[in-house]
């Protein structure tokens, strides 16, 4: 899947364009090429912190296989946990922070001409060489075993000083992000996949909510009936209902109680029991610390405004 990422505004500084690192912006003579070298040999010459800057017509892919680290590209902070492929396409402003044992290949290449090679070989590429992402993939995936191969034949490729190196460099690549685009997919349904699931459970902790909330059962409870951790139920309802699971629990009292309140005749000790309360002045509590009023005087105001209406 997608690595996490959050919007990072960097200090402002003067962004260089580099030709690879802290070369000179100058086209170098192999630009038409399709070059690759292994991470650390140039993260390592700057302690492995490599500032922000740009390249003005070449794309990198970077196949982080140890280590892992931090990227920021184009304003946007991604955490880099191996295994895993980062696209940076041209003019993309970048920067990384790797940690020291960071390993795998990356790759360095003219973006024009893969652009017209996959613009006729496969055009669906474009939005993948264009896109700046950096993608997890799954080692056991058939996938991600087909990445390292192609890795190792760009290798070979490169150091090949004979008629046909440039197609035949670029014709791996294309067939790279053709792996790429797959890895890219298999995250995104991997990623739809979790949302369908994470609906479904939290549709049934609502569920169980309905039925139970009366009881004032601990929160325990409810991870225990949807056969998952309190922590995982925890995380599900911060990150679906932005609430904690124990403030939904509340939240869903508190809703009843309202209810009660304006539309039944019942009296505050008999809706207190109604809600699981041992006695009234702990309800009483309850209400006012999660809605500002007292019970006896959301009644009166609820039923003042319905009377209005």
């Amino acid at each position: 899947m997608a690595v996490h990422a959050s919007n990072a505004r960097p200090p402002r500084r003067s962004v260089h364009n580099v030709a690879l690192y802290g070369e000179s912006g100058e086209q170098p003579a192999w630009a038409d090429l399709v070059h690759i070298e292994r991470i650390p040999e140039r993260s390592s010459l700057f302690d492995w912190e490599i500032d922000l800057h740009f390249h003005d017509a070449l794309i990198q892919v970077l196949y982080v296989t140890r280590g892992g680290g931090e990227a920021l590209i184009d304003e946007v902070r991604w955490t880099l946990e191996p295994p895993c492929l980062i696209v940076v396409p041209a003019r993309s402003v970048h920067g990384f922070s790797f940690h020291s044992d960071v390993d795998g290949p990356v790759i360095t290449a003219a973006q024009k001409p893969l652009e017209s090679l996959a613009a006729i070989a496969a055009p669906e590429l474009l939005r993948h060489i264009h896109r700046p992402v950096v993608l997890r993939v799954d080692p056991a995936s058939r996938h991600a075993q087909s990445l390292m191969p192609l890795f190792d034949a760009i290798d070979r490729e490169s150091q090949v000083h004979t008629a046909g190196r440039v197609a035949a460099g670029m014709s791996l690549l294309v067939a790279l992000f053709v792996q790429i685009a797959r890895v890219g997919e298999v995250a995104q349904s991997a990623v739809e996949n979790a949302r369908t699931r994470k609906a479904a459970q939290i549709e049934r902790f609502r569920a169980l909510l309905d039925e139970r909330f009366r009881r004032r059962e601990p929160t325990q409870r409810y991870a225990d009936a949807l056969g998952i951790t309190l922590g995982q139920l925890t995380r599900l309802c911060r990150e679906v209902l932005g609430v904690s699971t124990q403030d939904a629990v509340n939240a869903r009292v508190v809703h009843e109680a309202q209810r009660e309140l304006v539309y039944s005749s019942l009296g505050i000790k008999q809706i207190a029991a109604e809600l699981g309360f041992e006695d009234e002045a702990y309800f009483g509590r309850f209400f006012k610390k999660h809605t500002g009023h007292r019970p006896t005087e959301f009644r009166e105001m609820a039923r003042r405004q319905l009377a209005a209406r």
